[in-house]
């Protein structure tokens, strides 16, 4: 008989799971992304919608293949992934690695493990939200985008080995405008004065 197969990010979580779904579901932990835009290039096109090419980084690719074979074999895959963007986005990636595959996939999100919320989950499954997804590519894509583009720019005009991120720009812009306010300010001395008044008697 055919397990159902459950995917986690986290080895821990896989083996809490384990004991409370029981000896008809195998669980597996994907450890993160399993897909990520290349390392040696933007992995952007920025011609064409700003579209991202994905690959399986090396150090990935043991995993990914194994779930992928682990899938063939499975009733259903359930994503048990992060209830987040972030895990929104590595359930879409591991289905795409594994679209090969004519298991169903469903995906499945709890706030907590307990055994009350983990039979919610199952029996309340969903497919992939797409904009969540997409919100966590647009973050990805504006990170590879500013630190691959504006990184270099800082190694030839300041110093090499100054980075600039996404975040990272914003914040320290608004601390160095905080710094010149500062710097700007011309302290003038004044005076205050305090007086107790009484009204006068007749």
């Amino acid at each position: 008989m055919k397990k159902k197969l459950v995917i986690v990010e986290s080895p821990a979580k896989a083996r809490t799971l384990s004991r409370i779904l029981g000896s008809g579901y195998s669980l597996k932990a994907s450890l993160g992304h399993v897909r990520d835009l290349p390392r040696s290039k933007l992995g952007v096109d920025i011609e064409n919608g700003f579209m991202p090419t994905y690959v399986v980084p090396r150090a990935k690719s043991k995993v990914a293949r194994e779930l992928k074979e682990a899938a063939k074999t499975a009733s259903t895959v359930y994503l048990a992934t992060d209830p987040d963007r972030e895990g929104e986005a590595i359930s879409w990636h591991l289905v795409t690695v594994m679209k090969s595959n004519k298991t169903p996939y469903r995906r499945v999100v709890f706030h907590e493990i307990t055994e009350e919320a983990i039979e919610h989950a199952f029996k309340h499954t969903r497919s992939i939200d797409m904009q969540l997804v997409n919100a966590q590519q647009a973050r990805r894509i504006l990170d590879r985008l500013v630190g691959y583009k504006i990184s270099p720019l800082l190694w030839r005009k300041v110093r090499r080995g100054l980075s600039a991120g996404r975040v990272q720009s914003v914040a320290l812009r608004i601390i160095v405008d905080r710094e010149r306010e500062i710097e700007k300010f011309i302290p003038v001395e004044y005076w205050t004065i305090e007086a107790e008044l009484s009204k006068k008697l007749p």
